[in-house]
Order: C-alpha cells, then sequence, then structure tokens
C-alpha cells in the first residue's frame, strides 16, 4: 500500500513537474485557439463531404457530438452559430473553399501533435509534409466516421419501425442500438483520444502505455464539464467583462481547460512510462548478476 502511495506521488510530481516544464500552459492555450479556428472549417469540410456520401443527418451529429457534452451556457449559442454557418449553399466537394476548409482543420490537429510531443517528452523526426498528409487523413477519418453516425442515426429509427412490423424478434436489438448514443459518443470520445496518443504523438507506445492517461482525461474532463456548467450558472460574470464577446471568451477559457487536461493525461502517461523503465532497470540487473553467479559456480575457472 505503502509503495503504490509512493508511486502515485512520485507519478503526480512528475506529471505536473514536467508539464510546467514542456510550457504546458502555453501549449493548452496553442491548442485551444488551433481548435477554436479548425472548428468551423471542419464542420464545413465534413458536411459537404458528407453531402457527396448522402449523409444528410452530418451537421446534427456532429453539433451533437462535439457540442453535447459542453455547458449548456457554451453549446446553444455555439451550436446555433454552426448551424447558421452550415446553412450557406456551397458547390461541389473539390473547391478551393472546402480543400482551404480541410487545410484549416489540419491546423488542429497539429497543434495537438506539438504538444502531444511535448507531453511525451520526444523529438519530432517525421518530414513536415507526411505530418500535414498524416494530419489531413485525421480530418478526413473523422468526417467519415460522423458521416457513418449520422446515416446509422437515421436508419436505425427507420429500421426499428419497420421491425415492429415485420421482424418483431430484431425490435429489442435495434431498441438498444438507438438508446446507446450517449454510450457510443463516449466510446467514439475514448476512440479519438487513443488514436491521438498512439498516432499523432512521435516515437512508438502500446495501447497499455496511453490508456491511464486516456481514462484519466475522460474523467477529469467529466468531473470539470459538470463544474464550469455550475460555476457559469453561479459566480461568472463574463458578461460584464467582455459585453458581445462573452461567448467566444467563454468557450476559449473552456478549450484552454480542455487542453490542459489532455496534455496532463499524456504527462501523466510519459511519468508512468519513465518510472516502469527505473523499476525494471534494477530487476533486469539483478537478474543478470544471478545469471553471471550462476555460471561462475558452473565453472569456477571461468572458462567457456
Amino acid at each position: 500500500m505503502k509503495t503504490a502511495i509512493r508511486m502515485t506521488w512520485k507519478v503526480a510530481y512528475d506529471a505536473l513537474y514536467h508539464f510546467s516544464e514542456d510550457d504546458g500552459w502555453a501549449m493548452a492555450s496553442h491548442v485551444a485557439l488551433s481548435t477554436l479556428l479548425a472548428l468551423f472549417p471542419f464542420l464545413i469540410f465534413g458536411t459537404t463531404l458528407a453531402g457527396f456520401l448522402g449523409a444528410d443527418e452530418f451537421a446534427n451529429v456532429a453539433i451533437n457530438f462535439i457540442v453535447g457534452a459542453w455547458p449548456e451556457a457554451i453549446a446553444e449559442p455555439v451550436s446555433n452559430q454552426i448551424r447558421e454557418v452550415l446553412t450557406v449553399p456551397r458547390g461541389g466537394l473539390l473547391t478551393v473553399s472546402v480543400l482551404a476548409a480541410a487545410y484549416f482543420a489540419s491546423n488542429g490537429v497539429e497543434a495537438v501533435r506539438l504538444s502531444l510531443n511535448r507531453a511525451y517528452r520526444v523529438e519530432e523526426t517525421r518530414s513536415w509534409w507526411w505530418l500535414r498528409i498524416r494530419s489531413l487523413g485525421f480530418v478526413f477519418l473523422a468526417s467519415i466516421i460522423f458521416a457513418f453516425l449520422s446515416i446509422m442515426f437515421v436508419v436505425v429509427p427507420i429500421a426499428l419501425h419497420f421491425a415492429e412490423r415485420w421482424f418483431p424478434w430484431l425490435e429489442d436489438a435495434l431498441n438498444l442500438l438507438s438508446n446507446a448514443r450517449l454510450l457510443g459518443t463516449f466510446l467514439l470520445l475514448m476512440f479519438g483520444l487513443v488514436i491521438a496518443h498512439l498516432f499523432l504523438a512521435a516515437g512508438r507506445r502500446r495501447l497499455v502505455d496511453v490508456l491511464p492517461g486516456v481514462i484519466l482525461t475522460l474523467v477529469v474532463w467529466s468531473v470539470f464539464a459538470s463544474g464550469f456548467a455550475y460555476y457559469l450558472g453561479t459566480f461568472a460574470q463574463y458578461s460584464a467583462t467582455y459585453a458581445g464577446l462573452a461567448t467566444p471568451m467563454i468557450l476559449l477559457v473552456f478549450l484552454y481547460s480542455i487542453g490542459v487536461i489532455l496534455l496532463l493525461g499524456a504527462e501523466v502517461n510519459a511519468a508512468l512510462l519513465k518510472y516502469k523503465v527505473i523499476k525494471h532497470a534494477p530487476w533486469s540487473r539483478h537478474h543478470a548478476r544471478k545469471a553471471r553467479h550462476s555460471e561462475t559456480a558452473h565453472d569456477p575457472n571461468g572458462s567457456g
């Protein structure tokens, strides 16, 4: 028990210390601003791509997923603004504006990558053009996932209505699928965090190496969102300070806090990896000495 407490203290201290040393506060602000700037371009690109694929509910699904877990004081005005932007008609998929939107959306991915590199204390060795292609690939993949979900959210209710009449044995399974949206959102968010920790940052890590930070991020994220909503409803007076800019400032503060939580999760993973190496090193040396002692016992002269 004492060993576990001591190790927890060491990991927490190491994570917080390196978070400060790695300019974590500044990197979190970089993530927040880049995410805000990338949000609308991503939705514009995703909506255009989804319309090309026939997923007309993309906007609603993406909005519900992105702002669904945000405090209502932020989610409602932001979702209204997003819907206004996405109702503007645009040309075909391969227009200059849509491709530019994809590029600007990838800047948000790049900000997360740079921040995770700092948190994991690794140097980037991949070429810049390959990194940009990967970031664009992440934007495209996220758009495809949201498009697929939007199709599912349309198809499942239709299938449920059809099953009630013709295939009653499928009704329970479809009801379960229809009611699992919240769980699906949580799993999708967890999937995105795992992908970011495994493939965005430089170096190689196993799934077991990143899960502690991912789970910590999700737990702290949930608690913080509830606490921030209570703070906004009870104490905050942003409108008195920022007037008409209150909503963007609240959103920036919220995204900044989320950036801090994300990077602290990565710092915890890095600290755990560090102490895992330190812990295993004495074990390896002990067994190496034991093996040499065994060889000496079988061959006192130290020959062959």
